[in-house]
This record gives structure tokens, sequence and C-alpha cells, in this order.
């Protein structure tokens, strides 16, 4: 059965990626949103992942796949806004969206950071991928030695 944690283990990989490159996707398109339906500027998203653990194992269960380093997966705990960094303030006298000073609060959205974010999330989807690939193709190889 360790094989089919192995899959499970790298599918939870796969789906928090997946996720994440939702996530960053949305912020992208609204990059240059100045005005939501709550109000004020799209406010950037981020992904916390946590790592998956049963909650019907011991503590002894616990410490000992923490002590040899086995891991149940990752899973996706919430979606938050980014309120750390500062929204793009713009002087554009034009805009709808402009202040009495002509000022436009743009959302907090980095364009380099979310391409450098999505880079990564591919990297860890494709990684999640080629190990799923070696955990079937080590199951179809003990298969045929079965025969």
């Amino acid at each position: 059965m360790a094989l089919f944690t192995g899959m499970d283990i790298n599918a939870s990989g796969m789906s928090a990626q997946r996720l994440r490159m939702d996530v960053i996707s949305e912020n992208i398109a609204n990059a240059n949103t100045t005005r939501t339906k709550e109000g004020g500027p799209y406010v950037r998203k981020n992904v916390i992942l946590q790592e998956k653990i049963s909650h019907t194992n011991s503590f002894g269960d616990v410490l000992n796949r923490t002590i040899n380093g086995v891991s149940t997966g990752v899973k996706a705990i919430a979606i938050t806004n980014d309120t750390d960094t500062d929204m793009n303030l713009v002087y554009d006298p034009s805009h709808p969206d402009a202040d009495e000073n002509g000022y436009v609060l743009y959302p907090n959205v980095n364009i380099v950071t979310e391409m450098t974010d999505l880079i990564d999330a591919t990297r860890s989807y494709e990684a999640n991928t080629t190990a799923f690939e070696a955990s079937k193709n080590i199951a179809s190889m003990g298969l045929k030695l079965m025969e």
C-alpha cells in the first residue's frame, strides 16, 4: 500500500500547485482592475499550503512520521488577501476612478512576482507529475514480475 500512498502524495501536490496556478492567473488577469464589487481596487490573493495530516492517527504515529521524514501530502487551507503589499498609486487624472488629486489606486499585483510564482508552481507540478509517473511505472513492473 506504500506505493499508493506515494501516488496520493503526488496527486495532492499536483492539486495544490494547480490551485496556485489558478490564483496566480486570477491575480494577473486583475492586475489593472481598479474597481471591484466590494469597492476599491482588486487585492492580490495568496494560497496557503499545509502538510496534510490525518486526524485519526495517534500522537506517536505523527511523531514517528515526522522523525522518519514521511509525509502524507499537502493541502490548501486558505486563499488569503495580500494585505502586506501596498497598492500602487498612479497619477492618471483622466481615469474614471481618479481621486480629486488625479491619482488612481491600482492593485498590489506585480507581474514579475506573479510570473516567478507561476514558474515555481509549474516546476513543482512537473516534479509531482514525474514522481507520480515513476510510481506508476514501478507498480506496472511489479505486476509484470508477478506474471
